[in-house]
């Protein structure tokens, strides 16, 4: 029964749950009047929520309404409408608006929408100070209570008759700001105001002004009274006093100046007047300043002075500006249409101008050290003038100058400047030089004590001298330097280097290098070397010529390499040749010798073989065999015989050794078994067709007859 129930509440709870099912179809959000809200009008904001339902049953519909991103209400409601009350819309409620709905645990967001409250607030301005003195400054303090940071707030100084003056703030964090302006000097009645801006959608509204303030100015001091005595018109010698003087509200920290073009007369503190004297001169005219100073605040009040002259400044002349030294020099001293005057004459020194006479005139022999600028000067009634300065030059004559070439040596490399320097050791600057290249003027310089000359167009048969003259104002004219005559040193080109013998030599024997020069400028210094895993210097010579010769006397193995040779003059440049190589062979004799080495042992063992064979040839002989060595040594002679006639080559002396040494080859080519133990001998043969020959035939016969070793 139990299990029964508990089914049927099942099923009754599944039909429940299926009836109640929703679905949101839209979520919108709505302002009134509209979006655009003037400041301070009512505003609402309404969010309904369209809901689709399978049957009819109660929701509950929780709403949040959102601004920028963060909830300013919030409503649960069967209904599926809320609504949001402003009653009175500011700026500060401008911004984007979102509406959110909840039920049943579903969610639905509707669309943002951008609401602008125009106009802002008006501004309250107030003043910290109602009354502030001259030199003081104004505290004030703007606010736009009502209104979100950030804000712009500009504030206004506001004078009589001029334009305000405008200050501006920016404030990112605050809803209000605070600025100073200072009180100057002709403020009497200011008025203050100030109004804010801020940024909506990229464009800037601005609020109304605020209320005006009123501040009151007082002065701290009287603008300040400035007079001269006896008159602001006075003759250079009279004395004139100045006096300064103001009227002030405390004598606190006040200070009065008197000021001549920018330049501090004199100065007075915690006093309320100056005076200042001087006896008036001509530089004493002009515009002089009163200044009175407390704190901030200053006034000032001018006076234009007038200083009549006295007398003109004197002059000075002299009877020459120009003159040699030991001449007489006379200076005057005059002024125009006066003549009661204390003069002086003076010649001017870093160190302090020397008094030469007190006098109107001055007459004195001059030396060098009298050069230089003379004034004088005149006194009448304790004013003192000094006239401008007159130059007087007094010159020495020039002495002899001398000319030498700036490197010091009278030469110069061909394609080389040469430069050239004139001296004058004596005569007072400036000097004037000129310069000259055989007879013509190449350049004039001025100077003090010497002159540089440069001279680029230098050639190989240059033969011109150089000379130089000088001169300044002293009236005993030019002096002439000796000539110079300068060297033209040729550089060395296309050196070269050749041997005899060349490229080969024999051991032990000379050997000639020859170093030698296209050109170029004795003497020429010569080296040769040896280059093998390192450069030898062999030999080396100055010489005024342009090659040079040297021998070697006796080359040996070690002497095998490559040479070359360098050459240099004056002219700082080496040029080297082109290298050769030279070779050490062995000398003839050294061939001989090694020759012999080898051959006479050859020698010697072909001569102890054959005097073996000849031995053993001796003891083998027998009767039985003299017909048949007979017969053989008959053949074997006429062969050879008739060899020799052919030939043509007939042969005396060592014709026994090649004999003996065909016998002993043609033997050993024919001897077989059955020779071996045969005898051979020589026997006379007659050949009647050598009847021509006979006589040799004799002679070479008893050559061989009379060999030690014949039979």
């Amino acid at each position: 029964m139990y299990l029964a129930l508990l089914v049927i509440f099942l099923q009754c709870s599944e039909l429940y749950t299926q009836e109640r099912v929703f679905t949101f179809n839209t979520v919108e959000i709505k302002i009134r009047p509209s979006v655009k809200v003037k400041n301070g009008a009512r505003m609402s904001v309404f969010c309904h929520a369209d809901i689709s339902k399978s049957t009819d049953f109660q929701l509950k519909h929780n709403f949040t309404i959102f601004k920028n991103g963060k909830p300013v209400f919030m409503s649960i409601s069967d209904r599926e409408d809320a609504q949001y009350e402003i009653p009175v819309a500011r700026s500060s409620d401008t911004g984007e608006y979102e509406c959110t709905v909840e039920a049943g645990g579903k969610t639905k967001s509707s669309n943002s929408l951008h609401v602008w409250v125009t106009g802002m607030t008006k501004p309250i301005l107030t003043a910290e100070e109602k009354e502030v003195l001259e030199g003081e400054v104004v505290k004030l303090r703007c606010e736009l209570p009502e209104e979100v940071p950030p804000l712009h707030f500009f504030f206004r100084k506001i004078k009589m008759n001029s334009t305000p003056k405008e200050k501006h703030v920016y404030e990112p964090y605050r809803n209000f700001s605070e600025v100073t302006f200072s009180v100057e000097e002709g403020d009497n009645i200011l008025y203050f105001d100030c109004f804010g801006k801020r940024s909506v959608l990229l464009e800037f509204e601005s609020s109304e002004h605020s209320n005006r303030t009123l501040v009151t100015v007082k002065e701290p001091f009287i603008k300040p009274t400035l007079n001269a005595k006896p008159s602001s018109n006075v003759t250079e010698g009279d004395r004139i006093q100045f006096e300064c003087s103001t009227v002030v509200a405390r004598m606190r920290d006040i200070e009065i100046i008197l000021q001549k073009n920018k330049t501090i007369l004199k100065s007075v503190q915690d006093e309320k007047i100056l005076k200042y004297s001087a006896v008036a001169t001509l530089e004493d005219s002009g515009e002089y300043l009163c200044k009175v100073e407390q704190g901030r605040a200053s006034k000032t009040t001018k006076l234009n002075v007038v200083v009549s002259e006295l007398f003109p400044k004197p002059i000075l002349s002299a009877s020459r500006s120009n003159l040699d030294e030991n001449k007489e020099l006379t200076l005057s001293c005059s002024i125009s249409g006066f003549r009661k005057a204390n003069f002086s004459i003076l010649r001017k020194n870093s160190n302090g101008d020397i008094s030469l006479k007190n006098s109107r005139n001055l007459t004195m022999r001059v030396n060098v050290n009298d050069t230089g600028s003379f004034i004088c000067k005149a006194e009448v009634k304790g004013i003192v003038k000094e006239s401008n300065p007159v130059m007087v030059n007094i010159y020495a004559p020039v002495s002899k100058p001398t000319l030498s070439v700036v490197s010091g040596l009278p030469e110069v490399v061909l394609g080389k400047p040469l430069r050239l320097i004139c001296r004058s050791a004596m005569g007072t600057p400036p000097i004037t030089f000129r310069f000259h290249k055989g007879n013509e003027v190449k350049t004039i310089v001025t100077n003090d004590t010497y002159a540089m000359f440069l001279d680029e167009n230098i050639r190989q048969n240059d033969k011109k001298g150089y000379k130089c003259d000088a001169r300044n104002n002293h009236s005993s004219g030019m002096k002439t330097s000796n000539i110079l005559n300068i060297t033209v040193i040729v550089p060395i080109t296309s050196a070269s280097l050749g041997s005899i013998p060349y490229g080969e030599v024999e051991d032990g024997h000379e050997t000639a290098f020859l170093c030698s020069v296209k050109e170029g400028s004795w003497p020429i210094h010569f080296r040769i070397f040896r280059k093998t895993d390192h450069e030898v210097l062999l030999f080396e010579t100055s010489e005024n010529a342009d090659r040079i010769v040297w021998r070697k006397k006796a080359m040996n193995r070690q002497d095998t390499g490559t040479y070359y040779c360098m050459a240099s003059n004056r002219a700082n440049v080496d040029v080297k040749s082109h290298p050769i190589t030279i070779s050490v062979i062995l000398a003839v004799w050294q061939k001989g010798v090694i020759a012999a080495s080898v051959l006479i042992p050859i020698a010697g063992a072909v001569t102890f073989a054959s005097w073996w064979f000849l031995c053993k040839k001796k003891k083998a002989k027998g009767p039985s065999m003299e017909m048949s060595g007979s017969a053989l040594a008959t053949n074997l002679t006429s062969e050879k015989l008739t060899g020799q006639h052919n030939d043509g080559d007939y042969y005396s002396g060592s014709g026994y050794i090649e004999d003996s040494e065909n016998h002993m080859k043609t033997t050993d080519e024919t001897k077989g078994p059955d020779l071996e133990s045969a005898d051979v001998e020589y026997t006379e043969v007659e050949v009647s067709t050598l009847d021509p020959h006979r006589d040799s035939v004799e002679n070479r016969h008893s050559r061989i007859q009379g060999h030690p070793d014949a039979t």
